[in-house]
């Protein structure tokens, strides 16, 4: 049997096991594709918590994405300070935001839904400050597409788990990984693996011993080896 196959077994799986741990997740909150890529823009390098204070304040303060567009970066890195990096996030939400106005004639972004998920990956990813996850949030969230999101959590579980090169980066691990999630578990993988790694399989002092997915992790196999 080639590696793909059994890997892909494998992925399905774990997909089950997490399943019957923490439930199938839903999307019960759809956003809008432009809130949703300014939610994610946000999240950088911040807890979901200061993600979503900084995110409503923004909303707060100005009663439009035209007027977030119009603004001085100073009046919008004011309002999202407590998402940390707000000079740097403000500037690029601008620019962002102009960007969108200045190629589709206005700030809606509901016609990405219906583009093909690698015409949209490659045409976003171009721009500063859009990566590969912070697309894949947007599309799988805002667009039910079936594509895989790899955040630090998952990166870090997918590579404990030997699902991904040792050495993968994040962008790798996304590419590595989608051809082996079943077909309709984008989101309850993803979702599940956040959780996961929130909860058990955590950066430091990971508690292995309650984790649903002990008996298949490379990992913990290492460790018992070592």
């Amino acid at each position: 049997m080639s590696e793909q196959p059994s890997l892909s077994k494998r992925v399905g799986k774990i997909v089950l096991a997490l399943e019957e741990r923490f439930g199938v997740p839903e999307n019960k909150k759809k956003r809008d594709p432009l809130d949703s890529f300014v939610l994610t823009m946000l999240s950088q390098s911040t807890s979901d918590h200061n993600r979503d204070l900084a995110y409503n304040r923004l909303k707060a303060r100005f009663a439009s994405w035209e007027e977030v567009c119009d603004a001085d970066p100073k009046e919008i890195a004011d309002a999202i300070r407590p998402g940390g990096l707000a000079n740097q996030k403000s500037v690029r939400i601008k620019a962002f935001l102009a960007w969108i106005q200045e190629s589709y004639g206005e700030l809606n972004l509901d016609f990405l839904c219906k583009m093909q998920s690698e015409e949209a990956i490659d045409i976003f990813t171009k721009r500063k400050g859009i990566g590969i996850k912070t697309i894949s949030v947007v599309l799988l969230f805002s667009c039910d597409k079936e594509i895989f999101p790899v955040d630090t959590h998952v990166h870090r579980i997918c590579k404990r788990l030997g699902l991904v090169s040792a050495n993968a980066t994040a962008e790798k691990t996304h590419w590595e990984m989608q051809p082996l999630v079943p077909d309709g578990k984008a989101l309850s993988l993803h979702i599940n693996l956040l959780r996961l790694g929130r909860s058990l399989c955590r950066s430091r002092n990971p508690k292995c011993v309650e984790c649903p997915l002990h008996d298949d992790c490379d990992y913990i196999k290492s460790l018992s080896s070592g």
